[in-house]
């Protein structure tokens, strides 16, 4: 964008001072930027620094050394000056040859001396109102080419950003279709299952068919409870609970999530672990996910009668944990996309190994928590695959273990547990009652929260499991009520909802819940209420 001055600078060369002087009173200092050099040479310095923000040179023909017309010729041979107007001023007659010889050199005009002041004014304010002109013409177009330049770039941003938009709009219907499968899989033989017991209640086979339909809950439950941890990891909203576990303790768990489907598919599952006890800083809960996920990935990619083997080692600073199978494989240009959610390897709607890759997105994630890493290495397609997760040891603990249920479990002594079940849902809450009686506690129920606050203070249990979403009053305002009733000063309070996010959380914390439980709600997670609730 060229230089924008308020007024005109105007050269004038001439090599006596006097004539100089008599130049800028008649033009006006005031007006014009007037810029005076008494030689060519020195005019020519001045050209070559400034050439591109003079309006107008007047140059006297006459001077020594380099006179007006070379000092002329050299402006137009020079790109920064070439297009600068020169009007000559002389002294003498100026014939015709001379006139040609000035018009050559590049001259627009010629003025005799001694000079008419108005005719030299108007023609000067005339090339520099020019100027002027030029520059408003030339910045105009910059602008416009600088406007067009930034619609241009608008619109390829614009025209990428729709891009991505439909590219994650085919992602999500993929992923929405995929889920749709993932779902529909253990529904169908935990609906056929109920159809089987409702036409034939006496069937000799209803264990297995209660086997069937506990598996297929649990998957289903797991399958949910991944998605809400990959979207609170993805969130940055999950917080790891520290403490120094002992592995085995973490494998057991990793094993109950993952044998199913190895027995399933007649995997040949092999270990090789530490003979020595092997002890980590990490939340046990998400290590033993972090397991399992892999191993049930590993199962998921391996064609039936396959071959899974996980290895454990640990030195003083990294504890490995090794997943090897003899399954599909990953093409190289695959393996970094293997941990997006939307980039999975199978997206064949006819394969039977297509899935949403929850697992292995979460696993990096919950890693990466732990201060870890993880790696794959597979040669390719049908050559199977071994994930490497690497974790940090450390013998400090981080983080604080939560006792405060244990001293309130403590500090009663009893005979019989009492549990209060507050539930709308009058199926779910006889389903809990059934549960709660084969951990040998007793029970009352409640469907409302009116209800729930006068059983409570009638029967003073020791547990209250209670629903947040009531048909009267909130869950959140019956627990704040009870907390407030002395007699009650010793009761667990355990919030039992569909709503696991962590603001959900907090929510029941502040309300004065002790537990929070995501339904569905488990034998096992009510097994872990009742035995952390010592008699």
């Amino acid at each position: 964008m060229q230089f924008i001055e308020s007024k005109s600078s105007i050269l004038i060369v001439d090599d006596l001072p006097e004539n100089l002087l008599s130049l800028e009173a008649l033009l006006g200092a005031d007006k014009y930027n007037l810029i005076k050099a008494n030689s060519g040479e020195e005019a020519l310095e001045v050209l070559l620094s400034k050439g591109d923000r003079i309006a107008l040179a007047l140059l006297d023909v006459q001077m020594p050394g380099m006179n007006g017309f070379e000092l002329a010729e050299l402006m137009r041979g020079t790109e920064k000056t070439k297009n600068i107007p020169i009007i000559f001023l002389t002294a003498g007659l100026v014939g015709d040859q001379k006139k040609f010889t000035g018009y050559e050199a590049g001259a627009v005009d010629f003025i005799q001396k001694p000079i008419e002041a108005d005719i030299l004014r108007s023609k000067v304010n005339i090339f520099s109102e020019l100027f002027q002109k030029n520059i408003k013409i030339a910045a105009h177009r910059d602008a416009l080419a600088k406007s067009k330049a930034d619609v241009q770039r608008l619109l390829e941003e614009s025209q990428n950003l729709t891009r991505e938009l439909k590219k994650q709009d085919k992602n999500k219907d993929e992923f929405l279709a995929t889920l749709a499968h993932e779902i529909r899989n253990p529904l169908a033989p935990l609906m056929n299952s109920l159809e089987i017991l409702n036409k034939n209640p006496d069937i000799e086979n209803k264990q297995d068919l209660h086997g069937v339909m506990l598996r297929q809950v649990k998957h289903l439950t797991n399958l949910v409870n991944d998605l809400m941890d990959l979207s609170r990891v993805n969130k940055g909203k999950i917080d790891l609970n520290r403490a120094e576990v002992e592995f085995s303790d973490v494998l057991e768990l990793a094993l109950d999530l993952s044998m199913p489907l190895i027995e399933t598919k007649k995997h040949s599952f092999t270990q090789n672990l530490p003979t020595s006890v092997v002890k980590v800083n990490a939340d046990q809960s998400r290590l033993a996910q972090i397991i399992g996920n892999l191993l049930q990935n590993a199962a998921k990619y391996t064609p039936d009668n396959g071959e899974i083997n996980l290895t454990v080692t640990a030195d003083a600073d990294n504890l490995k944990i090794i997943v090897q199978d003899n399954g599909v494989g990953i093409p190289a240009e695959k393996q970094a996309q293997i941990y997006d959610i939307f980039k999975q390897l199978q997206r064949n709607t006819d394969s039977s190994e297509a899935g949403l890759g929850i697992g292995l997105s979460l696993v990096r994630r919950l890693t990466e928590l732990h201060g870890g890493t993880i790696q794959v290495v597979s040669e390719g397609h049908n050559q199977g695959s071994t994930f490497t997760v690497t974790l940090p040891i450390v013998t400090q603990l981080s983080g604080e273990s939560d006792t405060a249920l244990q001293e309130l479990a403590s500090a009663l002594s009893t005979d019989t547990l009492k549990v209060l079940i507050i539930d709308d849902n009058k199926e779910l809450a006889e389903t809990l009652s059934m549960m709660v009686e084969l951990l040998d506690c007793d029970f009352v129920l409640a469907h409302n929260g009116e209800d729930a606050i006068r059983i409570a203070q009638e029967e003073r249990p020791h547990i209250i499991l209670c629903d947040i979403g009531l048909p009267d009053i909130s869950g959140h305002e019956v627990v704040q009520k009870l907390t407030q009733v002395p007699a009650l000063s010793h009761t667990l309070f355990v919030a039992q909802t569909g709503w696991g996010q962590e603001t959900d959380i907090q929510r029941t914390k502040d309300a004065g819940f002790h537990k929070h439980l995501v339904k569905p709600v488990s034998f096992g997670d009510l097994e872990e209420v009742v035995e952390g609730y010592t008699l």
